[in-house]
């Protein structure tokens, strides 16, 4: 609106100030978003670098201690089940999400298919890749899933990729083939077995992101994770028999093992669970990239690991399109 010289009233284009009461409820909001925020970051970086972390101690436990990896995930998923439901019935609206979903037919169909398909399938494949390879190996390896994940995307939604994420799939292609390869192509750089797992450890992170997302919405992380760990673990200590298997384990192993559940299975999937319910899954996938770079940085300070420079710009390449595409 313009006055009578023609000049603009301002007060009608920024509009009518707020109370005072209000303008502070108003500020008092945006400060509480911004510490949710920041915490949610906090949240996502150390559950990553706890997981990378993770990854980087369960080699070292099956090369020095002759773990199995199928005896490490047997023992991880029967002990952090109990932490998941423990955390889950700590409030009352865990108990009651745990209480429904005991009681509901479909919804345990549905965590059934969230213990196999993600949960068992994902530890299996992640374990058995670091035991091949290595752990900052491994959760490259695991990024590639998030092409899966596009792509399941793309076809839910039906359209296209965009550019970025046209450039995002051809650093990965080109990533990968420096990793597998070392940048010749006549030969492989890494053990068959390691790639193959690396590679259906990709496929196994696209199915922990996609199908436990509709379960979770309804009945909650906590409650999800702790019924799936357990039916995960049911189900494959029935199938393995770990007792058969048994390590012979000092102070340290059985200190690095504790970690391993409490840290690196609970502690992590907590944390990156609250980063992304504080800051956002955009901003949760991004960070999360800190998990491969503390799987190498650890496994080369801890392990004494080299890389060849293909592989350090293989992962940048893998790195680069976790940016592109997500």
């Amino acid at each position: 609106m313009a006055t009578v010289n023609g000049d603009v009233d301002v007060s009608q284009v920024k509009g009518t100030p707020l109370p005072a009461g209000q303008e502070a409820g108003t500020a008092e909001k945006a400060a509480r978003d911004r510490a949710r925020i920041r915490r949610g970051i906090v949240c996502t970086l150390l559950g990553g670098a706890l997981w990378g972390l993770n990854g980087t101690v369960s080699k070292f436990l099956m090369d020095t201690y002759g773990m199995e990896p199928l005896w490490l995930v047997c023992v991880r998923e029967l002990t952090a089940c109990w932490l998941f439901l423990a955390a889950a019935a700590a409030s009352a609206d865990g108990r009651s999400k745990l209480w429904a979903v005991t009681h509901d037919a479909r919804g345990m169909l549905g965590i059934l298919a969230v213990a196999l398909g993600a949960v068992l399938f994902s530890q299996v494949a992640y374990l058995q890749a670091i035991n091949w390879t290595s752990s900052a190996m491994a959760t490259i390896m695991q990024s590639l899933g998030m092409l899966l994940v596009l792509a399941y995307v793309c076809l839910t939604m039906r359209r296209r990729p965009r550019r970025r994420e046209v450039l995002g799939i051809a650093l990965a292609l080109v990533g990968t083939f420096l990793v597998a390869t070392g940048g010749n192509p006549g030969e492989l750089a890494l053990p068959l077995g390691g790639l193959v797992w690396g590679l259906v450890c990709a496929v196994s992170s696209a199915c922990l992101s996609i199908l436990p997302a509709k379960p979770m919405a309804k009945w909650g992380n906590f409650v999800v994770n702790g019924l799936a760990f357990l039916a995960s673990g049911v189900i494959l200590t029935l199938a393995y028999r770990p007792w058969e298997h048994m390590p012979v384990l000092d102070g340290l192993a059985l200190a690095l093992l504790a970690f391993c559940i409490l840290g690196g299975t609970f502690g992590s999937y907590a944390l990156y669970l609250q980063g992304v319910h504080d800051a956002g899954s955009m901003r949760a996938s991004l960070l999360g990239t800190i998990e491969p770079i503390t799987a190498t940085i650890t496994t080369v300070l801890m392990l004494g690991t080299t890389f060849s420079p293909a592989d350090l710009v293989g992962f940048a390449m893998i790195l680069a399109m976790v940016y592109l595409t997500a």
